[in-house]
């Protein structure tokens, strides 16, 4: 899709293809009454900025709207960004069955630590990566690690919108 595609698309549609990017309702709804955009670093900013004065529990919202990693799922879960999913997950496809088996249960100490699954922008990252990072963040304040996430979920919002619009 290019850009003036999106700027014109019906608003339910706009909806659709936005929260692909974006779980959060607040974020996409402010990002369709900023349209048009007059070129993709407009809406990249656009993007940035909203998600920025957005609430923690839109962020919450958003993070909702994705898989732990290593989760395999894909499909049933959220078939509408599968192929992303898939894509910025490339790196757990080829892990061990011992890092799988670490990341699944770290997710799963972090999420009952936190709330949330651990948000991660996994692109170009291995397994043991995500594994390393996740270990370094587990311990962190919650307060810190909210921000942390929601700069993570930015940096995926980001790249989603650019795939969208390729």
């Amino acid at each position: 899709m290019q850009l003036a595609e999106l700027n014109s698309l019906p608003v339910n549609r706009t909806i659709e293809e936005l929260t692909r990017c974006c779980g959060s309702t607040t974020w996409v709804t402010r990002m369709v009454g900023q349209r048009p955009f007059d070129t993709v670093d407009k809406l990249l900013q656009s993007a940035e900025k909203i998600w920025n004065e957005c609430q923690p529990s839109d962020w919450l919202e958003a993070f909702g709207h994705h898989l732990s990693n290593g989760e395999e799922n894909h499909r049933e879960k959220f078939g509408s960004t599968q192929q992303w999913a898939s894509h910025e997950q490339k790196g757990v496809a080829i892990a061990t069955a011992e890092t799988l088996d670490s990341l699944l249960r770290l997710n799963a100490e972090y999420e009952k630590r936190f709330g949330y699954i651990f948000i991660v922008c996994a692109t170009g990252k291995s397994a043991t990566e995500m594994l390393g990072l996740l270990n370094a963040r587990i311990n962190n304040k919650p307060d810190d690690e909210l921000k942390i996430a929601m700069s993570e979920q930015n940096k995926i919002t980001k790249l989603r919108l650019q795939k969208l619009l390729s």
